[in-house]
């Protein structure tokens, strides 16, 4: 992007099911939003899925594809509801939530963090709640249930699917830090997530479609974590994430 405060309408598919519903229901309501992943054609997609104003009340002031992009975009346009990947080059999600905790701590103009991520797994989630996101949903939510979160969010709500809200609850019910899984530890960010979707059956096209990389970049990763674990096949690599409540 040559300029990353330039929101794009650029028409597109988002891995969200289908548009917000037409019409005048925002009750006008507005909010302003910025968009923070990595994959063009996915923040393309949300632009087309929730930006039309008129009919969601939302508006999209910015787009971001980096940690540094992202801070440099939210502290110029300071917009209410930040749509934060969790991956991101740079540091990821947590880093974004670092640098901008002055901007979330401001009483009178707040900005709020809503995580939307490929990822269901627990450490990410609790990730970026510890740091300040107000909500975290996946990239499968529906287009109408996308805007609806973010203007809860705006308003102050926790918002979040019924399995990742366990996961908050149970680890902010724990007085004991988490055991250090220090095979876990070795993979990155982006191995972790194709571990999980082998781990669950998906075939590499799939997973490729799922995580916006080619399939050749799939089995890269998928060779990388059976070097690092030391295994052999994705049959072991399965009864390893599954031994591990990974899948």
């Amino acid at each position: 992007m040559s300029d990353p405060t330039e929101a794009t309408g650029t028409a597109g598919s988002a891995e969200a099911a289908g548009p917000a519903e037409p019409g005048d229901g925002t009750g006008g309501r507005r909010v302003r939003v910025v968009l923070v992943d990595d994959h063009r054609m996915f923040r393309t997609g949300v632009q087309a899925e929730i930006g039309q104003t008129e009919q969601t009340g939302v508006e999209v002031v910015g787009e971001a594809a980096d940690v540094d992009q992202a801070v440099t975009v939210i502290t110029a346009t300071r917009p209410e509801v930040v749509l934060l990947d969790v991956h991101l080059p740079g540091g990821g999600g947590v880093e974004v939530l670092r640098r901008c905790a002055p901007l979330m701590a401001d009483t009178e103009q707040p900005v709020r963090f809503l995580a939307l991520s490929v990822s269901d797994a627990a450490e990410d989630v609790i990730g970026v709640i510890r740091g300040g996101a107000r909500g975290y949903v996946t990239k499968t939510i529906t287009g109408t249930d996308l805007v609806d979160s973010i203007f809860r969010v705006q308003e102050g709500d926790a918002v979040f699917s019924p399995r990742l809200a366990g996961f908050v609850l149970d680890a902010f019910a724990s007085t004991d830090a988490p055991p250090v899984d220090e095979d876990l530890d070795r993979l990155t960010q982006r191995e972790r997530e194709v571990l999980r979707l082998i781990a669950r059956g998906y075939a590499y096209k799939e997973i490729a479609k799922q995580l916006f990389i080619s399939v050749k970049t799939v089995e890269s990763h998928v060779s990388a974590v059976l070097r690092k674990l030391q295994l052999s096949n994705r049959h072991e690599l399965t009864r390893w994430a599954t031994a591990r409540r990974l899948v």
